[in-house]
């Protein structure tokens, strides 16, 4: 569920700012940690459980568990905007196109019932902060993917539902591989994100593409992983190893999650 999201954030992390071309490489070592990715995909997923048990406005509470995660852990590499729409006593969208509302949203992917339910939480937990355009495709297209993954769709199916309503077409990974450079945009991050999975054996596969292509390693990682932990599973020992990098706090907030989902 949510540990696609994390791992990837977590193998991510290492390069984020210093890209590799190779899928030859550890995936966790004791370099490796969370970020702003993993922290924010949690604080989503804490905000549905509460909204939805608790029949209060999603928006309300996404803003109110964003802020207190963020606060709670502020050193984890959270862009300008952001950490200032953190510390603001009245917080307000501030027309992001950038790819941290695609690198959080996998939760309503899960959550939601149908793709109309997972397009509009997507939209709700989205636009309080990235209200531009292709901020909320990006997430959309996230969420969307990940909900058709979980659901049992075939990769051709969600490839062609992501060519047809959100990205036509992206470059091989063997060409990103070649020509991709560091692009913090929705536009830039989320299509090559997909084509990895798109392009992928497997869970762990999926993560070697998508650290390989360069970029935003944590947040492509996240993306990638996310969808990919939906539709293949995500292997227990991975996520046994990924739970040592979580702080106990958070960790108790993925647990509640999961087993509320369960």
């Amino acid at each position: 569920m949510l540990w696609g999201a994390i791992i990837g954030d977590i193998v991510g992390s290492v390069y984020e700012f210093s890209n590799i071309r190779t899928k030859n490489f550890q995936l966790m070592t004791d370099r490796n940690h969370i970020t702003d990715d993993s922290c924010m995909t949690i604080a989503v997923a804490n905000a549905l459980l509460h909204a939805i048990t608790r029949k209060s406005d999603v928006q309300d509470a996404t803003i109110r568990s964003m802020r207190l995660i963020g606060r709670r852990f502020p050193d984890m590499g959270y862009g300008f905007g952001f950490r200032h729409w953190l510390e603001s006593a009245v917080p307000e969208p501030y027309n992001s196109w950038g790819n941290g509302s695609a690198m959080r949203v996998s939760a309503v992917g899960w959550v939601g019932q149908d793709l109309n339910q997972v397009k509009h939480l997507s939209y709700m937990v989205t636009s309080i902060t990235h209200n531009h355009i292709e901020g909320i495709k990006g997430a959309e297209a996230t969420s969307v993917a990940v909900f058709l993954a979980r659901t049992g769709h075939s990769k051709e199916a969600i490839a062609n539902y992501i060519h047809e309503n959100y990205y036509p077409s992206c470059p091989t990974v063997d060409e990103l591989r070649d020509t991709y450079d560091w692009d913090v945009s929705c536009q830039g991050t989320v299509p090559q994100a997909l084509q990895c999975f798109f392009e992928s054996t497997s869970f762990e596969d999926t993560l070697r593409n998508a650290i390989s292509i360069g970029g935003d390693s944590d947040t492509i990682g996240a993306i990638a992983g996310a969808v990919a932990g939906a539709y293949y599973g995500v292997p227990q020992q991975l996520q046994d190893m990924a739970r040592s990098y979580v702080p106990s706090e958070l960790l108790a907030l993925v647990d509640k999650f999961h087993d509320w989902l369960a």
